[in-house]
């Protein structure tokens, strides 16, 4: 019987770490102080916040992953040695690394490797060279669903074996932001702004639009139609029995720099798909709905990446998110009466309504969908509540004082 595939969601803050949870993640990923790929883009968690992430997780049942991947400079050696050291010490299931300093640190301190997509590999024989560091390679994007098959298949075929002495394990990528360099491995941030992408510093001026300009006369035209270098998001739902069928062993969602109620509708939906692949339930109705739900959270558009084959990328039109719901910051949490399941918040901004959906986060709470179905102020049932009052509303499981309460507007 085929090993079920894992899921492996972001966190980049305590609110995602629970969403993923919430939302049925196998393992999560994360980053700790500056030396990891998304250092400018998420709030990233400190080596204190290893115990924590750790309890979090076992009691879940969770595996997790510490992405130590961007490239390292001498003076980064002290800090990196120290963060490997703390990962061994909480008991954190692998380092994503692609620095061969840190997979000589790691090896030496015996805690599992994985492989970071930033090592670019695309051949078997890449994967037998880091089999001597890492139990599980994530491979380069830029593979076709064959390409991947057939390095699974070679690697049962030669028996190529990890630190562990299992088969060495392949994962990649199922959902997110792509890069306009192979697996990242970009320097137009670190031209323009001397910002490197491969230290996690990315500025993402690929995302913007451009005007072509003629030397001689002066002539400039901006770029039409599309934002030439601004890569549509990647999404495999719609082919998820075709990825998994190719042997791999982890599906990864990407997006550490995303906010909670990405990482919960992402996971939830791909944790539906991969159920439904096992059980015989994967069909096309069902597909349609997840294409839905995935639409409503932070996208630029989805294509299927390099998997079916593509030579070309396929690029935004717009600048920005394409969700077809927004979310609105309107206040925050002040209390919660268990007895009742009633919340109580104050609006900070905006107004609320009966009727409107709404949206509750927390580093505890994690993600919590509902509709405001009924609104008291002072105990007395109000149809709008105004910015400045403390009013309460029902909720379908706890909340905690400052949780962020969103309005969920549609269309992006």
């Amino acid at each position: 019987m085929m090993e079920k595939v894992e899921l492996l969601s972001p966190a980049g803050s305590f609110e995602s770490l629970q969403a993923a949870i919430q939302a049925g993640a196998d393992a999560v990923y994360f980053g700790i102080e500056q030396l990891n790929m998304r250092a400018r883009s998420s709030n990233n968690f400190t080596i204190e916040d290893l115990p924590l992430i750790k309890k979090t997780c076992a009691e879940a049942k969770v595996k997790i992953y510490l992405t130590l991947n961007t490239i390292i400079y001498d003076h980064d050696v002290t800090l990196m040695k120290s963060i490997v050291s703390s990962a061994k010490k909480n008991k954190i299931d692998a380092i994503i690394a692609c620095d061969h300093a840190v997979l000589s640190y790691a090896k030496q301190m015996r805690i599992p490797v994985h492989i970071s997509t930033q090592a670019n590999v695309c051949n078997v024989e890449s994967v037998q060279f880091y089999s001597a560091y890492a139990d599980t390679i994530v491979l380069a994007r830029e593979l076709s669903l064959r390409q991947v098959s057939e390095i699974v298949k070679q690697i049962k075929r030669k028996n190529i074996k990890g630190p562990l002495g299992k088969n060495v394990k392949i994962e990649v990528f199922a959902h997110g932001a792509l890069c306009m360099a192979i697996s990242g491995k970009c320097y137009l941030s670190l031209h323009s702004n001397f910002a490197s992408a491969n230290r996690g510093a990315c500025v993402q001026n690929c995302r913007r639009a451009y005007i072509v300009k003629d030397k001689e006369d002066e002539v400039e035209v901006e770029v039409d139609n599309e934002y030439i270098m601004s890569a549509q998001d990647l999404c495999t739902i719609s082919f998820l029995d075709k990825l998994i069928k190719t042997g791999v062993g982890v599906l990864k969602i990407e997006g550490r720099g995303r906010a909670a109620d990405y990482v919960y509708t992402t996971t939830k939906c791909y944790r539906e798909a991969i159920d439904a692949f096992y059980n015989g339930s994967y069909t096309k109705s069902k597909i349609e709905k997840w294409l839905d739900e995935l639409s409503t959270v932070f996208n630029r558009g989805f294509w299927g990446g390099y998997y079916l084959g593509k030579k070309m990328g396929e690029w935004a039109d717009s600048a920005g998110s394409k969700a077809t719901k927004t979310k609105i910051y309107i206040g925050k949490g002040t209390g919660y009466y268990s007895d009742k399941k009633v919340g109580e918040f104050k609006l900070e901004s905006n107004q609320l309504s009966v009727g409107n959906d709404l949206l509750i986060t927390g580093p505890t709470t994690g993600v919590i969908y509902t509709s405001a179905k009924e609104l008291r102020v002072n105990n007395t049932p109000v149809d709008i509540v105004k910015k400045g009052e403390l009013f309460s509303l029902p909720v379908p499981q706890k909340i905690r004082p400052s949780d962020k309460l969103y309005k969920l507007t549609h269309g992006s």
